[in-house]
């Protein structure tokens, strides 16, 4: 957020005014006929660029070029005082309004969001959640302590909403828009610190999903008491993916494929069927309209039931379970949602 330029030029000047400091401090002595002190040659080039004007320790009357030094010496150093001091409120200024604006521009943005993802911590697992997030089209918020960290992640994610801040700290996650988000991922690489933001969140939004990254499986338990409805062991899942790529490589294959895909839209995903859906057949939702959707399975009541026939009765609060392109899980969701 700092003007490096404008940092650059103060740093400049404050080279340039040592420099007259010591100059001036020499000339003095010198004119003083080498009897003077440094202490005294200095406090004279100080009162004379700083127009204090205290009296004269060092006597230069009948002495012209020591008079003519000293406008020298007068003239340079009350313009380049005048000089520092103009720039240097105006890179104080300047870092405080960009601060200012660049707040107000990213809470301006969590206000026009809603139905959005808080991801807490911004690592590389963060920013993996980002791409997917991105790859879906979702909305998401970050939030993290990290300015500098904050700054490279809105060069590399335009248009991304940033917050600067303590995740475990309410008032943060209110910043964030916690009270109209649909989840929150807690992984900020720390497992003490996603505990507390899973804590956090629950206590002010208990219906709020969240994902916790926990580093060290002995802590999953704790997690899922500190309010994390789904605990993630990377270390784990990454075990598990270098078994399958050894196990299973053509799989492996098939889903690396389909998450690497250029246009990024071949996901599995979960279809939510609302409150007011009317029960009927699978076959009688039409599922088939929708070219790229596969179904996989329906949940129903916390079970699973793969490769289900289309005969299978379909009630509210049941999920499909479909590959295929997230646009079109998103039309069927909305299709059956409005029917």
């Amino acid at each position: 957020m700092i003007n490096n330029k404008l940092f650059h030029k103060l740093l400049l000047v404050a080279v340039l005014l040592l420099l007259v400091l010591l100059f001036g401090t020499a000339g003095f002595w010198f004119f003083s006929g080498k009897t003077a002190s440094a202490v005294d040659a200095l406090y004279m080039t100080v009162i004379t660029i700083t127009t204090i004007g205290f009296e004269e320790v060092i006597d230069l009357g009948g002495n012209p070029a020591g008079r003519t030094f000293t406008i020298v010496i007068a003239l340079s150093g009350i313009g380049l005082i005048t000089y520092l001091l103009t720039n240097l409120t105006a890179f104080i200024i300047e870092g405080e309004l960009k601060d200012s604006f660049w707040r107000n521009r990213m809470e301006k943005k969590v206000k026009s969001i809603h139905d959005h993802y808080i991801v807490c911590g911004i690592g590389n697992l963060g920013i993996s959640i980002i791409d997917e997030l991105l790859s879906t089209g979702r909305d998401y918020v970050i939030v993290d302590q990290d300015r500098k960290r904050l700054l490279e992640i809105d060069e590399k994610f335009r248009n991304s909403v940033l917050i600067e801040g303590d995740a475990m700290e309410g008032t943060t996650l209110e910043r964030a828009g916690l009270n109209k988000a649909a989840g929150l991922f807690a992984v900020t690489g720390d497992d003490n610190q996603n505990l507390i933001v899973s804590l956090t969140a629950k206590q002010a939004k208990p219906s709020i999903h969240v994902v916790a990254e926990c580093g060290n499986p002995d802590h999953n338990a704790k997690m899922k008491m500190a309010g994390a409805d789904t605990v993630i062991s990377p270390s784990r899942i990454g075990g598990l993916r270098m078994a399958s790529a050894m196990l299973r490589p053509t799989v492996v294959s098939f889903l690396d494929q389909m998450l690497r895909e250029d246009n990024g839209d071949l996901r599995i995903e979960e279809v939510i069927l609302p409150q007011n859906f009317t029960s009927c057949r699978i076959e009688q939702i039409d599922i088939s309209s929708y070219p790229s959707l596969l179904l996989l399975a329906v949940s129903q009541g916390g079970k699973l039931h793969y490769n289900p026939p289309t005969t299978t009765i379909l009630q509210a609060g049941d999920r499909l379970i479909c590959m295929g392109k997230p646009a079109e899980s998103l039309a069927l969701e909305n299709r059956l949602a409005t029917s």
